[in-house]
């Protein structure tokens, strides 16, 4: 190999804006993902068993899953494309020919109950010998999911940065291509996993860097006039993109502080996500708010791991009973949060507890479409909404005047 990769690696990680900073290391939302999307792939599965899956793309559980996927910006910018139902085409084949739809869920539920890579690698296989119109290893974006230490994700950026830093032309659209591209992509991360990581969204996003040339290799690479303005724009794009998440970022920690702050006037023991604790609004550490401790919850490994990744929890004092959970979503799916809220309630659910999406004023009528889902309407669970307008003006108020939860209800709505 004539690329100097401990060079190119060093360059990835320190470039601060660069997806391994934005996107890998330092992204909240892209860790909540991974449950999210499995819950997804489930929901997928269930429906075409169920004969409920419907004959398009729009308004399907497979949507709710790119959704998530595509949240995660940048790397998986348009994901959600090669899955949308061209009519005039009839691609991808997965909506109304039964016996393809059939043969996609049963490749998901096999992929996601895997337990090693040959079983999947056995179900692409099997996949590809179908032929299926249309359906080619975008799927491989959902495998990351489900696999993401075995199965790198995959689309045009990817493969372009591969070419480009392995001198090869691997092409897009065949699950051959995009095999041999996992190989080299895996041994490759073996050989600077202490570099790199476990996880292949880390060499992926150094593939990604290189493919949209937002990383050059090497010192003597030189740009054409137009090339150069491109390039230029691109990085103005990442800077401006960089700068509203940063915005966006620092709203969901505001939001998160006032329902600490109320939390702990309220009497009640507060926590924050596990992975926030760290985070501080205006000089007031979350450290200083929060339990020492996350209190223990009798629910399983897998369900408790999603529990405690909820923005914001009230416990009443000294006990593990959960009096209220918050979701603050800002601009990803708010689905994702109410299936997170869904989790705790029939985990830990006695109809005393209330649940709570925080959201931005501009998306109310997105939580109103997604608490009408007839899943959530006829279930028990009791979501209600705030916006944040709301929360933060009244905030100090609730805790000046408030002596219990009911002082919520003074600033949600329900649907």
């Amino acid at each position: 190999m004539s690329v100097n990769f401990n060079q190119i690696i060093t360059q990835y990680k320190t470039d601060t804006q660069s997806v391994y900073n934005t996107w890998f290391v330092d992204n909240d939302q892209r860790l909540k993902a991974f449950r999210s999307i499995r819950r997804g792939v489930i929901q997928v599965i269930d429906d075409i068993k169920n004969k409920t899956f419907p004959n398009d793309f729009k308004g399907s559980s497979l949507e709710f899953v790119l959704n998530c996927i595509a949240e995660q910006k940048q790397v998986f910018v348009g994901v959600a494309h090669p899955f949308y139902w061209k009519s005039k085409l009839r691609i991808p084949d997965i909506y109304e020919n039964q016996a393809n739809k059939t043969a996609f869920g049963q490749f998901l539920e096999n992929c996601i109950s895997a337990k090693n890579e040959e079983q999947v690698l056995r179900e692409i296989v099997r996949l590809d010998a179908l032929k299926i119109k249309g359906l080619g290893p975008a799927v491989a974006s959902i495998i990351y999911y489900l696999h993401p230490t075995l199965f790198p994700p995959f689309n045009t950026a990817i493969v372009n940065g591969f070419n480009t830093l392995f001198n090869d032309n691997k092409k897009l659209g065949s699950w051959s291509e995009y095999l041999k591209i996992r190989e080299v992509l895996l041994n490759t991360n073996s050989n600077f996993k202490s570099e790199l990581s476990n996880d292949l969204g880390a060499i992926a996003g150094l593939c990604f860097e290189i493919g949209t040339q937002k990383m050059l290799i090497g010192k003597d690479q030189y740009l054409s006039e137009t090339e150069r303005k491109k390039f230029e724009k691109s990085i103005e794009k990442r800077q401006q993109e960089i700068s509203e998440e940063k915005q966006q970022e620092n709203l969901h920690t505001e939001m998160q502080y006032h329902l600490l702050k109320i939390g702990n006037s309220l009497g009640f023991d507060v926590i924050s996500a596990v992975n926030d604790k760290s985070k501080n609004h205006c000089g007031n550490n979350f450290s200083f708010l929060c339990l020492n401790c996350f209190p223990e919850i009798n629910t399983d490994k897998d369900t408790s791991a999603t529990i405690k990744l909820i923005d914001v929890l009230w416990f009443q004092k000294n006990t593990n009973n959960i009096v209220g959970a918050f979701e603050v979503e800002k601009s990803t799916s708010i689905y994702s949060g109410i299936l997170r809220l869904t989790d705790l309630f029939y985990s830990i659910a006695d109809g005393d507890e209330v649940f709570y999406i925080i959201i931005p004023d501009s998306r109310e009528k997105d939580v109103v479409l997604q608490l009408s889902r007839p899943s959530i309407r006829n279930s028990k669970i009791n979501i209600k909404y705030i916006l944040f307008s709301e929360l933060r003006a009244h905030c100090d108020a609730i805790c000046k005047f408030g002596t219990d939860i009911t002082i919520m209800n003074k600033i949600s709505k329900s649907v």
